[in-house]
């Protein structure tokens, strides 16, 4: 996201720095590293740098090559950026859902003019980010009768309050009115489960549903696993360390085979606020998470988010959750086995002996990717029987070797160097810490990684890194000729025989990102990839029933692309590997995320986060007033469902 309002540069700067003291290798040296010595054994030399800036396609004479068959039977759509937003033709793009609309029975009228915690927590919530669907037991299609379950990452308070409302938020005045509004905001956080039907081949959201459920910012939830109950967890609301109010930042996540939402935690550090004493034990863990970051007013109001009277509660946030959908009496639980980080994605597979494989990025320039794997396997035939099978497991750390290695290195308690000599007095502090327990274990330091996804087709693993712009020439050479890496890559993971418990993958560069017409910036597209083909900093991602891979992005603007962000189909396999296809762009300052696909692959659902973000924009005077486009009626997010005139699958 670029812009120059300062809240959200403010946001921005949170993310951009990067808190990893250490000198471990950047993915950047390793991949410089492992294409060097590559070319060395083929005495290719002088080819080195022309293969790693295009694809091998663009090698072969124009004349001799044939365009490669790709499996998107789709028309693209053009490039570019504007207030509403486009789908590939014969295709419809229905908004389902948007900010305020009802979702708990009896909820308020949205009225953005005169808004309320109390209505905003029976509504729909704010920045709606990762969507999941879940089928209908029991129905007669599972495909067009389910939940879905969305999560509601942050707020954009600029667009979602009137002046002068906004600017005293932002400036601490009129302590009664700011209080109302953290109110809100609070109440926007969190997730929502709604129940869907589709009819007549369009989608609606079921009225008074039984399903229904809003979890924000007070939402009691339950602590547990190895760090549940230790010293480091408890605060004064607490005192023994099991019970939390509230999710906060939930960006990406994941379905489990027994029918559970993980949802995962990411820039908890916004919402802390104040300083600790001098010398304070929990000092260095929270400069290495970025607390407190600062930009949220909440910390002015609720004492547990001021770190100099509850120096505890931020390690309380960062975890992964895991939720019910089909229970809205059940009690959320932060699942403290798969350890503390800002993260994107809490994807998984099946390992070759039945245990569940869960993939984590942690979203922050230089940090890592992670994979846990439970002790106990997979019990399908009785779902109930895996409840609690997230409590045990081993979590660990990837480091990608120059020989094009992977290895998985796990953050165990009395292993290595993670002993009570370097803090760690036990498993407890090291899932706490699991940044700096990875810093130790000479993990590598990649660019942002954030979705995490395995095929379920191939078996294969995709990373998407979406950008650092921060990295510098000395740490690269002419085989990496992306010092600065405004554009991101997606990494691809190949575990041996499909194993995904296996201690040791093979890696690859699927995708260098960017304009591939432009020689400097390195992008390895295939040359099938048209004008409009080519995407930068990739995001989220989601593959169909077939395994075809599509691509969600955050980052492309007319400043940095000259396009809005949206949805790519992106080949993999055979001789069409890195051709991309356009399929669907959002509004101006929106950002896609959370693409899932029904069962029969005949229903995509997107949500389009943060419409209209931007340096001037405003509630106001808003860069596009998507998808009311009515006068007073600011940009709302909203979850869309795409689906093929004349019904079939998405993309053929």
């Amino acid at each position: 996201m670029q812009t120059t309002d300062p809240c959200m540069m403010a946001r921005e700067e949170s993310e951009d720095i990067g808190t990893n003291p250490t000198d471990n290798p950047t993915i950047g040296d390793v991949i410089a590293a492992r294409f060097a010595r590559r070319d060395i054994l083929k005495g290719a030399l002088g080819v080195a740098a022309i293969a790693t800036a295009v694809s091998p396609l663009a090698l072969t004479p124009r004349r001799a090559q044939a365009e490669p068959a790709s499996r998107y039977r789709f028309d693209e759509i053009a490039a570019g950026v504007d207030d509403n937003h486009h789908v590939a033709p014969g295709y419809d793009a229905d908004v389902l859902i948007r900010w305020g609309d009802p979702v708990l029975p009896g909820a308020a009228t949205f009225d953005p003019a005169a808004q309320t915690a109390a209505a905003q927590r029976t509504q729909f919530g704010y920045n709606n980010d990762y969507v999941a669907y879940f089928p209908m037991p029991g129905a007669a299609n599972p495909s067009t009768h389910g939940l879905l379950v969305v999560n509601h990452e942050f707020t954009n308070e600029e667009l979602m309050f009137p002046q002068p409302t906004r600017d005293l938020l932002k400036r601490g005045g009129a302590a009664g009115m700011v209080r109302a509004l953290v109110d809100i905001e609070m109440a926007a956080h969190g997730g929502s489960v709604i129940e869907v039907r589709r009819e007549n081949g369009k989608w609606q959201v079921v009225s008074g549903s039984k399903f229904a459920r809003r979890i924000d910012a007070m939402t009691p939830m339950e602590i547990t696993g190895p760090a549940a109950g230790h010293p480091r967890m408890r605060t004064t609301e607490d005192p023994a360390g099991r019970r939390v109010r509230g999710m906060l930042n939930n960006c990406a996540g994941g379905v489990t085979p027994w029918g559970t939402w993980l949802t995962s935690e990411e820039n908890i550090n916004y919402y802390f606020s104040g300083e600790l004493r001098d010398g304070h034990a929990e000092t260095a863990n929270h400069r290495r998470l970025g607390v407190p970051g600062g930009l949220a007013a909440w910390g002015a109001f609720y004492d547990r988010f001021d770190v100099s009277k509850e120096p505890n509660e931020p390690n309380r946030f960062g975890w992964i959750v895991e939720i019910d959908p089909f229970d809205p009496t059940s009690t959320p639980k932060k699942r403290t086995a798969l350890g503390r980080g800002k993260h994107e994605g809490a994807a998984g597979a099946l390992s070759k002996d039945g245990r569940y494989v869960i993939y984590m990025g942690d979203d922050q320039r230089y940090e890592y990717v992670y994979r846990f794997v439970t002790a106990a396997r997979v019990d399908r035939a009785n779902p109930s029987v895996n409840r609690d099978i997230l409590d045990d497991g081993t979590v660990s750390v990837a480091r990608y070797n120059a020989d094009g290695t992977l290895d998985w290195l796990p953050l165990t308690h009395g292993q290595g160097p993670l002993t009570a000599a370097n803090g760690f007095a036990s498993q407890a502090d090291v899932l706490i810490e699991k940044r700096r327990a990875a810093d130790l274990l000479k993990a590598t330091k990649m660019d942002r990684p954030e979705d995490v996804e395995a095929s379920p087709v191939t078996g294969k693993v995709y990373v998407n890194l979406t950008l650092n712009e921060r990295r510098k020439p000395d740490e690269t050479d002419a085989a990496n000729p992306r010092p600065d890496n405004r554009f991101g890559h997606i990494v691809e993971m190949t575990p041996p025989d499909g194993d995904h418990a296996a201690a040791q993958f093979r890696w690859e560069i699927l995708l260098r990102c960017g304009d591939p017409s432009v020689a400097a910036v390195g992008a390895t597209f295939s040359t099938a990839t048209t004008s409009n083909g080519w995407f930068g900093m990739p995001d989220n991602l989601a593959f169909d029933s077939l395994g075809r891979m599509w691509i969600a992005t955050d980052g492309n603007s007319a400043s940095r692309t000259g396009r809005s962000d949206g949805l790519w189909g992106v080949e993999t396999e055979g001789a069409a590997r890195a051709t991309s296809r356009h399929f669907y762009r959002v509004p101006v300052g929106a950002e896609l995320c959370g693409p899932f696909f029904t069962p029969d692959d005949e229903t995509l659902f997107v949500a389009v986060q943060h419409p209209g973000q931007g340096a001037k924009s405003t509630f106001a005077a808003p860069s596009t007033r998507w998808p009311d486009f009515k006068p007073g009626m600011p940009p709302r997010p909203s979850v869309v469902a795409i689906t093929k005139r004349g019904g079939g699958k998405i993309g053929t």
